[in-house]
């Protein structure tokens, strides 16, 4: 157990600036490689090699990580995967997390299997928000994508997140023609008369699935004029949070639509974001190679100046932009659970 007793003092704010000028303050951490699940956009049905378990950070090192970030500038923490759900004692990490100065905000991804039996400790523990990801409301289909059984578990979760008040919740739902398409509509009803918001994803290349992402890609634009038939909407502002959706809602709606769109309209150039890997990479964009290892200086026994001045350094490598294209990938990302703030 890590203890979350809070650090003394206030850390000194050096804002991350990267070489075109976008402040990053927000930072992604994958606390493990491994997911109850296996999506077919994701990965293939007998999983991936995982990591050993020394070669994943502790979390006592993902702390001494943040606590630099958190002098760097950073101030929103996001656990995601895998499924950061599988990983014990995540609260004690959100605790931890939250009693560092500087960090305002912890947010959670996760598919929601484990989130109802967890979702009290957790935001006791400090969690702000949480983003579940459900591709489906038919039980057959959940099974389909997902390769397992779960869709009644992932619906108590999503209630039990609005009981708990962290919101905004936000659900995340990969688009894929011929598979799941016919229920957008369904989906974007939701947002009448429940405090959610719903974000369309376009179903992004990775090395595991260009054939089908080929075949089933549908984009943003095309997203919004289907949900349309089902009700005018109108542009707003979204929620609070990091991400990178638009949103829109119908007409007296409690929550809204969002649309996230990688390919079709990126949004590269208000990019705030970095992502730490389940190893200790600092990973500069998430579709993309460049990278930093944060796991060996900090094994071998480097300082949080130290680690926070290699945070620095790693924004003179933060690319422009990602160069995703329909059927084509040169990204290492792993899973979806690393985009959509």
């Amino acid at each position: 157990m890590i203890s979350s007793q809070a650090i003394s003092g206030s850390p000194t704010v050096v804002s991350l600036i990267d070489g075109f000028s976008r402040p990053i303050t927000y930072l992604r951490i994958s606390v493990t490689d491994k997911c109850n699940l296996r999506c077919v956009y994701c990965m293939p049905e007998s999983g991936l090699p995982w990591l050993r378990r020394d070669e994943i950070l502790s979390y006592e090192e993902i702390v001494e990580i943040v606590r630099a970030a958190a002098t760097a500038g950073v101030r929103t923490i996001r656990l995601t995967g895998g499924e950061p759900l599988v990983r014990k004692d995540l609260s004690g990490l959100v605790a931890a997390l939250a009693a560092i100065p500087g960090i305002e905000d912890i947010a959670l991804s996760t598919n929601g299997l484990l989130l109802e039996e967890q979702i009290d400790g957790l935001a006791a523990a400090g969690l702000r928000r949480v983003n579940l990801s459900l591709d489906t409301l038919r039980p057959d289909r959940f099974e389909a994508i997902a390769r397992r059984p779960g869709l009644d578990l992932v619906l108590r979760g999503l209630d039990a997140a609005i009981r708990a008040g962290l919101t905004p919740v936000k659900l995340n739902c990969v688009v894929m023609r011929g598979q799941n398409d016919d229920e957008l509509i369904e989906f974007a009803k939701l947002t009448k008369d429940r405090p959610v918001f719903v974000r369309f994803i376009e179903v992004m290349p990775v090395h595991e699935n260009l054939e089908l992402q080929r075949d089933t890609y549908v984009s943003s634009d095309e997203i919004l004029e289907r949900i349309s038939a089902g009700g005018q909407l109108q542009a707003v502002t979204g929620p609070h949070g990091n991400g990178p959706a638009r949103y829109f809602a119908f007409p007296g709606a409690m929550g809204a639509v969002g649309v996230i769109s990688p390919l079709s309209h990126d949004y590269c150039e208000t990019c705030n974001r970095v992502r730490l890997t389940a190893d200790g990479r600092l990973r500069l964009c998430l579709f993309g190679d460049y990278a930093l290892d944060l796991r060996t200086p900090l094994r071998a026994g480097a300082s949080t100046d130290e680690l926070a001045g290699l945070l620095r350094s790693a924004m003179l490598i933060k690319p422009a932009r990602h160069h995703l294209r329909l059927g084509e990938t040169s990204s290492r990302m792993r899973a979806f659970s690393e985009i959509g703030g």
